[in-house]
């Protein structure tokens, strides 16, 4: 009874934390004449650094008399949303002209507060009716100034709302700010300041359907477009050159070898061996550090099937924009829920490698990526709430998501570890492996594993470079992505020149009588996740705006967690097309 009581537990947790619908108020978004259309203020921050935003009410802006913060999902408030009741009155078909919020004396600190917001490019956001307004909250005339402390600090006042509609419901929403009403913040003074707004409804023919659509366009712009598809075909053409010249070497090579050493055996068996064929009695030695390597790629299949499972709602049109917090809610449902897989593949790999702590793997497995990126959220969530930002968790959401881990990740990581345990498949070698190994002869510098990891992911790197300043863009800035599909055809195209790079450089390999394969696959399958981090450099500070303590540890550290991640699970690509290629070679060859 208590066992089952438990389960209900898990699932109530996930259907109320993880998918409540995001919607306001009028969750069917129909209105009659002078309803009430939900509108809340979300937050505020600068433009230029997209993770340190505030509440709304942090800057001393008109409150209504009871604020309301509004209930939010997960995902929500992952994405560092917090939704209160705004000092707007918008009513559905209610024109409003010059009305009047409140008439407020703003103390000195008011105004160098708010005079800080305006030199930081502050911007607001809200939501009225799931429509997202932006919007500036002041200007800094710097026309014919050269010296910082000539500049004009201005704060806009007046907030014009222009509002479309199709019937019984909202359509599209711009917000609007008058430029001559200015209120001057340049001196630490008080200010009298009177906050108005006004509200011009207009009817459309848009359908309520099509009304998310304008902002997906920004995105698919001809222009847009043509970089895009340049990049796709930049990929192919990489992946074309790179699977030719491949087959074409690797297919005449192997067929020489084959030839040669079926001519060895018949020739003369005393001849010394040479080549690949040479090492055959060590190609399928265990690796060292067995455990961990089973962990990697237990982690590294789990975080192969989110993608996976990410791309699938990406591509039925669950991430439309704004759609608030439903990708953060997706990565962490589908990770919880994929946990199995991993403790199955670690499991059952370790077993196939005769290791027999499956218990200590399982944990290995467990902490291999959640550990790095827990420390990773301790220290950023640390200085969140040193900023008073958003994106500090509030303590409740941090009991959720432990309690998701607890009773949803952990579990499935065990039942997966233990039917891996027990799978008793046994490691598919083709040829015996010997008593002793062999030594490996001394190697150039450049068959050492460093470059032969530079390498490896500087090809997979070199196809996707174009769309990674487009993801990052939507991540670390206001552009917005919808164009899934490229972005899944690239991801395709990631996946197959990384299995053929890993493939001809293990082959190398092995043909320099070097057969410490299994270690060296995974890790130049996985190195293209340094490539994209050292692109995070680049992008930090040649392509992006952003600045201060909070956002740049923000930025390098969640993409420290996220080229983990990658290079997790790309070597775990590499790997299982390395031990595909190794098997095939040596069962089509006679060995003794």
């Amino acid at each position: 009874m208590a066992r089952g009581g438990g389960w209900r537990v898990v699932v109530l947790l996930l259907l109320c934390t993880a998918f409540p619908a995001v919607r306001s108020d009028g969750s069917d978004h129909k209105y009659k004449v002078g309803d009430p259309v939900p509108l809340y203020a979300n937050k505020v921050g600068p433009f230029h650094n997209p993770s340190e935003t505030y509440r709304y009410f942090d800057l001393p802006f008109c409150s209504p008399g009871d604020v309301k913060d509004k209930s939010e999902a997960l995902g929500e408030v992952l994405n560092g949303d917090r939704l209160v009741s705004a000092p707007y009155k918008l009513d559905f078909l209610a024109d409003r002209e010059s009305e009047v919020i409140c008439k407020k004396q703003l103390s000195k600190e008011e105004v160098a507060v708010f005079r800080s917001a305006v030199a930081k490019d502050y911007y607001f956001q809200m939501y009225y009716d799931d429509l997202p307004i932006w919007g500036f909250l002041g200007k800094v005339d710097k026309e014919g100034k050269a010296d910082p402390s000539e500049y004009k600090y201005y704060l806009f006042k007046h907030l014009h709302f222009e509002i479309y509609y199709n019937k019984d419901r909202v359509i599209e929403i711009n917000a609007r700010t008058d430029p001559s009403a200015l209120v001057d913040l340049t001196e630490d003074k008080e200010v009298d300041v009177e906050f108005v707004y006004s509200a011009k409804w207009k009817e459309t023919n848009i359908a309520f359907e099509k009304r998310m659509e304008k902002y997906s366009h920004s995105s698919s712009l001809p222009r847009h477009l043509e970089i895009h598809w340049f990049s796709i075909i930049n990929s192919c053409v990489t992946v074309l050159l790179l699977t030719g010249f491949l087959a074409t070497i690797l297919m005449r090579v192997l067929k020489n070898d084959f030839v040669k050493y079926a001519h060895d055996e018949e020739a003369a068996d005393d001849q010394e061996e040479t080549g690949w064929k040479y090492i055959h009695g060590d190609v399928f030695r265990f690796p060292k550090y067995k455990s961990l390597f089973a962990a990697a790629l237990g982690s590294g299949t789990q975080l192969f099937t989110l993608a996976t499972f990410i791309f699938l709602l990406a591509l039925v049109g669950v991430f439309y924009p704004y759609n608030r917090g439903a990708l953060f809610t997706a990565l962490v449902v589908i990770y919880a829920l994929t946990s199995g897989i991993a403790g199955y593949t670690a499991a059952a790999f370790y077993c196939q490698l005769e290791g027999t702590n499956w218990v200590r793997n399982l944990l290995l497995t467990g902490g291999l990526f959640c550990g790095p990126l827990f420390l990773t959220f301790c220290f950023l969530n640390t200085v969140a709430i040193a900023y008073h930002a958003t994106a500090a968790l509030p303590f409740g959401t941090i009991v959720v998501i432990f309690l998701i881990w607890a009773l949803v990740t952990s579990p499935l990581l065990v039942l997966g570890g233990i039917a891996g345990k027990n799978s008793k498949a046994e490691f598919q070698a083709p040829v015996r492996t010997t008593k002793y190994p062999r030594e490996i002869p001394p190697l150039p510098w450049y068959r050492s594993t460093m470059p032969q990891m530079a390498m490896a992911g500087f090809l997979p790197f070199s196809a996707i470079y174009i769309e990674l300043y487009y993801i990052f863009a939507s991540v670390w800035g206001h552009r917005i992505y919808t164009i899934y599909s490229i972005l899944f055809i690239v991801f395709i195209i990631l996946l197959i020149v990384t299995a053929f790079i890993t493939v001809a450089l293990t082959y190398f390999q092995l043909a320099a009588e070097d057969h410490e394969w299994w270690w060296r696959s995974f890790l130049c399958g996985g190195s293209t996740g340094l490539f994209i981090y050292g692109y995070c450099l680049y992008y930090y500070y040649a392509r992006s705006d952003m600045s201060g303590f909070m956002q740049t540890s923000f930025f390098f550290g969640y993409m420290a967690s996220v080229c983990y991640a990658f290079f997790l699970m790309l070597g775990a690509v590499g790997f299982r097309a390395s031990l595909f290629f190794v098997r095939h070679i040596y069962r089509s060859i006679k060995c003794e």
